[in-house]
Formats: C-alpha cells, structure tokens, sequence
C-alpha cells in the first residue's frame, strides 16, 4: 500500500464548493486581466520587447541612487535600473529600449561611467544580452504559438485517452486549422489569433460533447491566466524563462487532472454510485493523498530554488510556486466540477437521471 497523509475514510464535499470555488476563480482571473488592460498588457523582458540588458556587481556596499547618478549623463534610451537579489550581493540590472549601440560600445560606457563617477569601487560586468526588435516579435509570437500547440494536443490527448473518440479529437483539430488560417488570412494580431483558437477550442470540445478535454482545457487556461495576472499585479517581466514555466505549470497541473479523471473513470466503471456527482467527489477524495503528496514534494524544490537559485531564475521559480498551488486547486475545484454538467452523458442511461 502506498504512503498516505489522507485517511482513506475521508470525505470532504468538494462538489458542494464549486460555486465558491469559481467565484474565487473567475475573482482572480478578473483582477489579473484589469491589471492586463490598464498596463497596456505584459511587461515584456528584452527577449520579447528588444534592447540591451547588463547585469553589474560592485565589490563593496553601493546604493541604488548612486548608480542612477553615475549613469546620469550616459546616451542609453530608456534606462531602467534595478536592484538584484539582496542588498548585500550589490548587484544591478540595466535595460535600455535600444538595440543600435554595439554590445562592446554599451560595455565600454557604463564602465567608464562607473569608473568616473563611483572611484574605489570595484566593478564587474556579468552579464550583456542584446535582442533586436524583430528578433524579439518573432520570440513572442513563438512563445505564444507553443503555449496554444501545447494545450490543443493535450485537449486531442484527452479525448483519445478517456473518451476514445481520436476521430472527434481529429475533426476538432482540422475545424480549429482552419478557423486560426481564416484569421491569419484576415490580417488578426497574434495575440488576438491566439486568444480566438483557445474560445474556438472551447466551444469545439463543447460542441463535439468532449467532456474531459472541456474540463482539461478550461482548467490549463484558468491556471494559465491567473499565473500571468499575478505577474502583472507584481509588475514582473515576462521572458523566455516565464514562458518555460507557464508550459511547465501546464504539464504539472495536466499530470494531476489526469490522476482525478483516471479515477472518476474507474469509479463510474464500477458504479460506485448512481450519482455522477458522488462519483467526482469520491474520486477526488480517493487521490487528495497522491496529490498532496506530489504537490508538496514539488513545492519543496521550488522554494529552495525561489530562496537559494538567484536572480536569474528568481522570476521563474515564482512562476511555479504560483502555478503549483493553482494547477492542484484546479485539478480539485475546476477541471472535475466541469464534468458534473455533462453527467448524463458520462453516466450509464440507468442513473443519468441521477447525475446531479
């Protein structure tokens, strides 16, 4: 027998707390999309918005008023400085909007920027990227592209695996081909392209009674937007690194709709209840140990690397504690409330009339 946290006896009521549960939800996902649109949409890093980036570390105690004096008079647009990590480290991020200067002019400046107007302190260049802009577009379009491929498959996943209906799965990827080539003939922004194939998605899973996939795609979109309305509330950048962490958010929080639907499967097999909303709430409750036990594991990693990792990858690390803790909420109190509305359709004909 496997180890459990949970008794097996337990029987919490998610079912009955679904409808708090998504005004919870639709509450985070409403904040985060306001945020979204006073901010004009993500902040984007210099992998998707183009420039220069140089991380500098001084040897000795160096506050951030003096670096913005000393680079007062240096010719870099838009100049943002930052300070990294902890006080002590004495580290500073610079961006600048422009990708004309040379690496090594850029280089050159701040150096002797530094060297005239911080004397006795020790500096060093860690690191300098530059990204054109058009280099940058085209990164973001990518990104994009990779998180809509990622949820499409698994949605065509999902309603093989559960539902064995690859033919369904295969008529709803060609209608979805050709409505996002429809767009993309008429000219549509990517974003707004990538935005309209997820609601063509939705409503082909809908219409073609692809149930799990419905309940699957819904909850990777919800964790998907509430991670990225987080990050704009906190005012964080969106880059390569973040785009990393929402597919890997998807395929955590994919794993762990899978293990539920596997077994609301298994129990409506075995008839365990002539109640389809029963049926969810036992199998929820028959896996709470495994997926404590997952989460918790996975979340130990992530926190001593958003504590001890660094900089670099501090952003990322934090995409996943959040991603982590809503991908488990969703797995529980989205992805399976989902299907209790197409119980009849789930449930043998003899309890149909049962399912709620």
């Amino acid at each position: 027998m496997g180890l459990r946290i949970i008794k097996p006896d337990t029987n919490i009521d998610f079912i009955g707390l679904r409808r708090l549960a998504f005004v919870v939800s639709g509450l985070l996902i409403l904040v985060g999309a306001l945020s979204l649109f006073i901010k004009g949409g993500p902040r984007y890093g210099i992998d998707f918005a183009g420039g220069i980036i140089v991380q500098v570390k001084f040897d000795s105690a160096t506050e951030l008023s003096q670096v913005r004096g000393a680079l007062a008079d240096v010719d870099m647009p838009g100049l943002v400085i930052q300070r990294l990590g902890d006080e002590a480290d004495n580290e500073f991020l610079l961006r600048t909007s422009t990708s004309d200067i040379p690496s090594e002019q850029v280089r050159s400046m701040v150096s002797e920027a530094f060297k005239a107007n911080l004397a006795g302190k020790s500096l060093d260049i860690q690191r300098l990227e530059m990204v054109g802009p058009k280099v940058g577009a085209d990164l973001r379009t990518k990104a994009l592209e990779a998180l809509f491929f990622a949820v499409l498959l698994i949605a065509i996943y999902i309603s093989g695996r559960f539902e064995q209906r690859w033919m369904a799965a295969g008529i709803m990827a060609a209608a979805l081909f050709g409505g996002v080539s429809l767009l993309d003939m008429l000219g549509a922004d990517t974003g707004w392209l990538i935005v309209a194939a997820m609601l063509i998605t939705l409503v082909l899973c809908w219409v073609l009674k692809l149930n799990y996939a419905l309940g699957a795609v819904v909850a990777l979109i919800h964790d998907v937007m509430i991670t990225v309305g987080v990050f704009s509330l906190m005012d964080k950048e969106f880059d390569l690194t973040i785009i990393a962490a929402l597919l890997t958010i998807i395929g955590y929080s994919l794993n762990d709709t899978i293990i539920v639907f596997d077994r609301i499967r298994e129990n409506i097999k075995n008839k365990t209840s002539d109640s389809f909303a029963k049926t969810i709430n036992t199998s929820i409750n028959q896996t709470l140990s495994r997926t404590l036990l997952t989460s918790g594991t996975t979340l130990i990693v992530v926190v001593c690397l958003f504590v001890m990792g660094g900089a670099v990858i501090h952003d990322f690390a934090l995409a996943l504690l959040i991603g982590i803790f809503v991908g488990t909420y969703s797995s529980i109190f989205v992805a399976s409330p989902i299907l209790l509305g197409f119980g009849p359709s789930l449930l043998p004909d003899k309890t149909a009339a049962k399912a709620v």
